[in-house]
């Protein structure tokens, strides 16, 4: 039994996609329909199916729609033919599957290593969330429930089912739970404990890339900072997330005159390439607790992640102080 019911609409020589009519179901409803697209059309490069909704061959009830349209329980959705890849091309997407902390029928927990992003977009063909699935083709949703910058490692999570990612996402809006990182920031951290609230706003530079900064006319953010260890001329910090703003931990140290050793955004380029020179070239961020309520039973959750074998080699090499 297909997860959707499927009837051809026109014939096409063997060997060549053919329109469909696909009914959405109670597991898609709610979804955007270049996402639940990219994941029905597994192959199909992203610019093909955004130019099909542009042109209209993309039709939700007969009617042509945005990319961002939502769908709902009942709606019949037209796919045109699409091209996949040819049979001689290279896979798109390599399938990777990442340390699992927790997984159950409505989330999974993984850690992220450093250098990937979660997603495809903004120069990348994909993320985590491509190559979950690719790897789990017989997943019917996989979903990322918040997001982690691409040089930050550690805890993330993805939704296995539609409740689950709307339960996920109300909570991330409404600061439940918490989330923690660590970091290794230049200077000596002087509080043991501080509460950093200061407005963030996103802005481009001149080049297109995104940015973030502080401004009284930015949206609210509040950062709890405390102090783990001091290393003479660097301080091992810990971050607490009250809100979840783009580039939040980061901005908000490097405000504070403590820039996170190895951001190429808002951190020195003299500090990055002193530690490139002894071989640490990643952002010393990691996103090491989560706790949170289950989305579907309440049940509280407590994920872990130790900090990644480059950071800790650091440390150990700061504490011989060199």
């Amino acid at each position: 039994m297909p997860l959707f019911p499927q009837r051809k609409t026109s014939e096409a020589p063997s060997g060549r996609p053919a329109v469909r009519l696909l009914a959405i179901d109670e597991h898609s409803a709610g979804q955007r329909v270049d996402n639940f697209l990219v994941r029905e059309c597994k192959g199909v490069p992203k610019s093909h199916i955004y130019k099909a909704i542009r042109d209209g061959q993309v039709r939700v009830n007969k009617g042509r729609v945005q990319a961002d349209h939502r769908l709902a329980v009942g709606d019949m959705v037209r796919i045109p033919p699409l091209r996949l890849p040819a049979a001689g091309e290279p896979r798109k997407v390599p399938a990777l599957s990442f340390p699992v902390v927790f997984e159950d029928e409505a989330l999974m927990v993984i850690d992220k290593p450093a250098g990937v992003a979660v997603h495809g977009g903004s120069g990348v063909s994909f993320g985590v969330i491509e190559q979950l699935r690719a790897a789990r083709p017989e997943a019917r949703f996989l979903e990322l429930a918040h997001r982690l910058d691409r040089e930050t490692s550690g805890l993330l999570i993805i939704a296995k089912q539609r409740k689950a990612l709307v339960s996920l996402h109300d909570m991330m809006r409404e600061s439940a739970g918490r989330k923690m990182y660590q970091a290794l920031v230049v200077g000596d951290w002087v509080n043991e404990r501080q509460h950093v609230r200061k407005p963030l706003l996103k802005w481009l530079t001149a080049h297109g890339e995104r940015r973030v900064k502080v401004d009284a006319e930015g949206k609210p953010a509040h950062t709890i900072v405390t102090c783990l260890k001091r290393y003479g001329r660097y301080t091992l910090v810990g971050a607490e997330l009250r809100t979840g703003r783009t580039h939040q931990i980061r901005v908000h140290l490097a405000s504070c005159g403590h820039p996170i050793v190895g951001d190429e955004k808002y951190g020195p380029d003299e500090v990055r390439e002193r530690f490139a020179r002894i071989g640490f070239k990643r952002m010393f961020l990691h996103a090491c607790r989560l706790e949170i309520p289950h989305p579907i039973t309440g049940e509280e959750l407590v994920f872990q992640a130790p900090l990644p074998a480059a950071c800790t080699e650091l440390l150990e090499y700061l504490e011989e102080g060199n």
